[in-house]
């Protein structure tokens, strides 16, 4: 590795930048946020000299440093960087540089930071990858020295934090729930500790997702934010946390980290731990800003999906447990009758599941419902010209299953006996290679006799009591692993399978999985109303491509709410789109709709999976506006959206976000899924002529002063499309 003998060493990309000092004895974040361009030896000097804190009354005697590493040996109250002991000593670590590696880049590069601990035998490896998109990834080694004491170091807790400035005082996270995931909240960033944990064994429906962190006020096309996600799939930790004395120089940090049970992790000599990549950006252009970043970054990875993603059709909504032959042969026939490309087989194929509570682990087909196998259904799907999917659940186990009558020792749980059941289900051991080993034969063993091409992946329930039977030693972490390497070894034996992650829908969304699978399920939930919102915040982090997007019949299975086509049409047309609906039972009007829409897919989809997502800023969540602009600002496609009533009769003037006020445009609105309900004797006048052809307006109108929208009746939405005038 090169080394270098500069002291104060740079990344930069995209307009972002991090600048750390090789102090000693720990290096110290100078600065992380916008770029500060190519500064001089002098340059370097001056941030240096004005990164230096005042010493204050009843203080520590020297300048509070906010290190790389920060502990109690720097004076750091606040949460430090790792925690542990060795058999109940060593817990007061003290580290120092032993070498560096620096790979600048043209845009982005790597900076890695090689610490030790001589008191607990430990030695810490810090690597800051700042990616061409903007975004820093930020990983950590700890390991013990081989010729350590023989006693385990029991690490309690890793943090990965960055300093935050004062102006950065809004903390914007999520909550959520089944069928209602990724809720924004908003609160004043005050003093102490604002952590959010997670215990579920992975993200949750409730996940924090991605913590940001800006100047009062931010929106989506403005304002300066910091953000951090952490690319885990299970358990948790995230902070942003502001002391009196500040950080250094800094006002407070944004952090985060896997969430370690006690006793997870005892390092023997030899050992380490590695801690899953935190990802770090900033953004001067609000949350669409921060967004982008991330869009970019999930985009570039080598696996990222470059074909066109087919248009699905899932089973579930439309049959349930009830696997009849001839009845899902017309439900393919349909299917294929409106464009559909992926036919996709939902849960009560294996045996013994004829309900949610027995089958699960039994991943064979049921000779009593499907006497063939799925051989006809596979072989007519693909005669129709779709590729076939198929509903797994492998982490899971009934106890009303073979599996588990025969293997009660692989279902993870105390050895006292396992707790309640969850959706009638438990969890099995994952890091019991027996178990991994079953697994990735069942599952290679059916996509290899059906060819499938695509696998929903389900996890329905959270992780309680993750502890190996015996020791009860807790294993969450390892079930993490375990589950990486199946996937991982599944896709190598398969190349071409793409697996989607879902978990009791958007309970497992994070870039971690997004290493190894090729979309999420973002909910259960198909109501068009809920989705506006989940879908827009799900697109924080995720581009739309990624994003499963359904059309469900007219009474939705999970609110009973009773929507028009058109509405869920349009919404499901802004992600990963597919059917999720007895088509065979819709009127011809009906297909005729969905036949259109699935053409306005196929014709829009370069588009709406490639472009940048661009969200307006709107006073109050009664109305939405969304879109997709193409890089290259040649074309758009928006979403105006009523969810509920307001107290104004008129939307007033909106701006359409990220088109070019200088260029023209040309604008029309699209028809073939019919028009939605207008709460209005008369639309505004652009909106009578955009209705039959094309309006050639100049985008300083479109960008800059905004169009009046039309006033919609709830649950109604516009699509728009924009051409720049080349």
């Amino acid at each position: 590795m090169p080394d270098t003998t500069a002291r104060i060493l740079t990344l930069r990309a995209a307009g972002t930048s991090l600048v750390v000092e090789l102090a000693e004895p720990v290096p110290r974040v100078l600065h992380w946020g916008a770029d500060l361009g190519e500064l001089t030896e002098d340059g370097l000097a001056a941030l240096a000299l004005t990164g230096e804190p005042a010493v204050l009354n009843n203080s520590i005697d020297i300048p509070r440093r906010f290190t790389v590493w920060p502990t109690e040996a720097d004076g750091w109250s606040g949460t430090p960087a790792h925690q542990g002991h060795l058999a109940g000593t060593a817990a007061a670590p003290r580290l120092s540089l032993t070498g560096t590696s620096y790979r600048p880049q043209a845009e982005g590069g790597e900076l890695s930071l090689d610490l030790t601990d001589p008191g607990a035998a430990l030695d810490v490896t810090v690597t800051y990858r700042l990616e061409p998109s903007g975004v820093l990834g930020v990983q950590t080694r700890i390991g013990r020295r081989p010729d350590a004491a023989p006693e385990p170091y029991d690490l309690a807790q890793v943090t990965t934090m960055l300093p935050l400035p004062r102006r950065a005082a809004e903390i914007l996270d999520f909550t959520g729930k089944w069928s209602r995931e990724r809720s924004p909240q908003r609160r004043p960033l005050g003093f102490g500790t604002y952590a959010r944990e997670v215990r579920r064994g992975k993200p949750g429906l409730d996940s924090p997702y991605l913590v940001t962190v800006g100047v009062p006020g931010f929106g989506f096309g403005h304002g300066e934010v910091w953000g951090v996600h952490l690319a885990w799939s299970g358990d948790q930790r995230y902070l942003v946390e502001q002391l009196p004395e500040g950080a250094g120089t800094h006002a407070a940090v944004l952090g985060g980290g896997e969430l370690l049970r006690p006793g997870e992790i005892r390092l023997a000599p030899g050992e380490s731990y590695t801690t899953p990549v935190c990802h770090f950006t900033w953004s001067d252009q609000g949350l669409d800003g921060l967004a982008d970043r991330f869009h970019t970054l999930v985009r570039a990875r080598p696996a990222h999906p470059r074909t066109p993603r087919p248009l699905i059709l899932n089973s579930w909504e439309a049959v349930y447990f009830d696997h009849d032959l001839d009845r899902l042969l017309r439900l393919a026939d349909k299917a294929a009758e409106v464009g559909v490309e992926r036919f996709v087989l939902d849960d009560g194929w294996f045996r013994g599941r004829r309900s949610d509570h027995a089958g699960l682990g039994d991943w064979t087909v049921d000779p009593v419902v499907w006497p063939e196998g799925l051989t006809p259904l596979v072989d007519h799907v693909r005669s129709l010209g779709m590729e076939f999917g198929l509903w797994v659940e492998p982490e899971m186990v009934n106890l009303d299953s073979d599996l588990a009558r025969e293997h009660p020792d692989w279902v993870l749980g105390p050895a006292r006996g396992v707790g309640p059941s969850s959706r009638h289900q438990h969890v099995l051991d994952l890091a019991n290679p027996q178990v991994w080993d079953y697994l990735l034969g069942a599952l290679d063993a059916l996509v290899d006799k059906y060819g499938i091409a695509y696998l929903k992946w389900d996890h329905n329930r959270e992780l309680h009591e993750a502890v190996h039977g015996g020791a009860d030693r807790p294993v969450a972490h390892a079930q993490v692993l375990a589950l990486y390497r199946l996937i991982d070894a599944l896709k190598e034996r398969h190349p071409g399978l793409e697996i989607e992650s879902c978990a009791s829908g958007g309970g497992r969304i994070d870039l971690g999985i997004l290493a190894r699978t090729d979309r999420v399920w973002a909910s259960d939930c198909n109501d068009p109303v809920e989705r506006q919102m989940i879908q827009r915040w799900t697109a924080q982090l995720l581009p739309p491509e990624l994003i499963g997007a359904h059309v469900g019949s007219g009474t939705s299975h999970t609110t009973a709410r009773v929507s028009s086509d058109a509405f869920r049409l349009t919404t499901a047309l802004f992600g990963h789109a597919g059917i999720e609906q007895d088509i065979t039972r819709c009127a011809p009007e009906e297909l005729a709709r969905l036949t259109a829409w699935a053409a306005l897919y196929r014709e829009l989809r370069p588009l709406l999976h490639g472009g940048r997502t661009v969200r307006a800023d709107l006073a109050g969540d009664a109305t939405l506006l969304h879109g997709v602009v193409a890089h290259d600002g040649a074309a758009a496609l928006y979403c105006w959206a009523r969810v509920a009533t307001s107290p104004e009769g008129q939307s007033g003037r909106v701006q359409l976000p990220g088109l070019a006020p200088e260029a023209t445009y040309r604008v029309r609105v699209r028809t073939e899924l019919g028009l939605p309900s207008f709460h209005q004797t008369s639309g505004p006048a652009w909106l009578t002529t955009a209705l039959d052809d094309w309006l050639t307006l100049p985008g300083a109108v479109l960008t800059v002063a905004g169009l009046p929208m039309p006033n919609l009746n709830p649950d109604q939405a516009l699509l728009l499309e924009v051409r720049r005038n080349d």
